[in-house]
């Protein structure tokens, strides 16, 4: 993640609390009926019955997973009945959101110790058996350290790769998931929150090598920045979507950029944020109302009829040259929806990598006796042509590891001179 270890995106429909949810008449199949248990301090076992009803009754993607919930029931709560402090159930929180192996599901300010949910500042990859380094995220310790994309990662902390994912896989599948094993892979190469990680890969040529990725303090940086690139391309950078300055901040940027030929807009580092702030952005370049999104949100067992999410435009003047939109592997949550918000309104061309691939906006919970916090995946965001999100590809694929930029300008370039 751009600079930091959270991302999320916001609910562009009216909030439903959570009490809302188990009151609107949805239902699952029977619970099945649970023996009678004697008498104990039911804070940490109702705070687990609550985290596990609403997940039940509301994360959007559960009919997509493996994961046998009524099994995670069984698995887990005996260990929330057994924690002897908030640490340890918060702990077995963790561990239940993890069994959804999501990373827009997660405890929103997770403990130091706990393990990092991806992408953290490597993307690996499970090829033929062996589990490789596919991206590095631009100016992280990864990158300081000389790893190198296709490095086979060997061991973690001095533990072999396949110890330590096994140890973070998901307890109550109820077979084996490409998709489980993916995220696996990217928590166990993200190490823990608040500590360095000890590297040990093998580089194509056999040589082997253990590298030290410490704590990296990233700079602090404005939210929105611009400039003038050469032959008087515009371009503006947005490092997140959760500030609503930001929105403004991007109107005086492109009122400087105004007169440029063509416009680069780059989310490469943007974890995220809120759709209110990403709308009015998308605004700017379109003259009347338009379609960008579809979304839906659980019911029963499935998922609700969709609707459509509009933008609306935004003066004082709509930029109509050529836009191209740059992602990368850290464009997550929001930074996703605007890509692709701009292409389905068709105001950008998308050059870069494969996002995050975050497919749903998210809603909070506060489990009411402990108040631990936390997010899951809510309403599922397909594009207007009604394809999900999470399999979102730019226009213009880019290798990794190659200049994502440099693309950018070519495309832009051809574009203005096709105008």
């Amino acid at each position: 993640m751009a600079g930091n270890e959270c991302y999320s995106t916001a609910v562009t429909q009216p909030f439903l609390t959570r009490r809302a949810f188990w009151g609107g008449g949805i239902a699952l199949a029977a619970t099945p009926a649970w023996a009678a248990e004697p008498l104990h301090d039911v804070t940490f076992i109702d705070d687990f019955d609550e985290l596990w009803r609403t997940l039940g009754e509301r994360y959007c993607f559960l009919a997509d997973k493996q994961t046998d919930w009524d099994q995670v029931r069984s698995f887990y709560r005996p260990m929330a009945l057994a924690a002897k402090d908030d640490a340890a159930f918060t702990n077995v929180v963790r561990r239940v959101l993890a069994e959804l192996y999501d990373a827009h599901t997660h405890l929103s300010d997770p403990p130091y110790g706990a393990p990092r949910w991806p992408l953290f500042d490597l993307l690996a990859e499970r090829t033929g058996g062996m589990v490789r380094i596919a991206a590095i995220e631009s100016g992280s310790a990864a990158a300081d350290a000389g790893l190198k994309i296709g490095d086979r990662i060997i061991a973690i902390d001095g533990r072999p790769i396949e110890t330590v994912i096994q140890d973070l896989m998901p307890k109550c599948l109820v077979k084996p998931d490409a998709a489980a094993d993916a995220y696996t892979i990217n928590v166990a190469v993200a190490g823990y929150r608040g500590k360095a990680r000890l590297l040990s890969v093998s580089s194509k040529d056999g040589a082997s090598r253990t590298v030290q990725l410490p704590i990296k303090k990233r700079p602090d940086l404005p939210d929105v920045e611009s400039r003038m690139l050469p032959d008087g391309i515009g371009y503006i950078v947005i490092r997140s979507f959760s500030d609503t300055a930001t929105a403004d901040a991007f109107d005086k940027a492109l009122e400087s950029l105004q007169d440029a030929p063509g416009l680069i807009i780059d989310v490469r580092e943007n974890g995220g944020g809120d759709t209110a702030v990403a709308r009015p952005i998308m605004g700017r370049f379109i003259r009347e109302r338009t379609a960008y999104a579809i979304m839906r949100r659980r019911a029963g067992a499935g998922l609700s009829a969709p609707w459509t999410e509009y933008v609306d435009p935004k003066g004082p003047f709509t930029y109509s040259k050529p836009v191209v939109v740059l992602t990368s592997h850290w464009s997550g949550s929001m930074a996703e929806g605007f890509p692709m918000g701009m292409r389905d309104i068709g105001r950008a061309t998308v050059v870069g990598t494969k996002m995050m691939g975050l497919g749903a906006a998210v809603f909070p919970i506060r489990l009411d006796r402990t108040g631990i916090k936390a997010q899951y995946s809510g309403e599922p965001v397909y594009d207007t042509k009604d394809r999900p999100r999470w399999h979102f590809v730019p226009d213009v694929e880019v290798a990794d590891g190659s200049d994502i930029l440099a693309a950018g300008i070519a495309e832009v370039k051809t574009a203005i001179s096709r105008n």
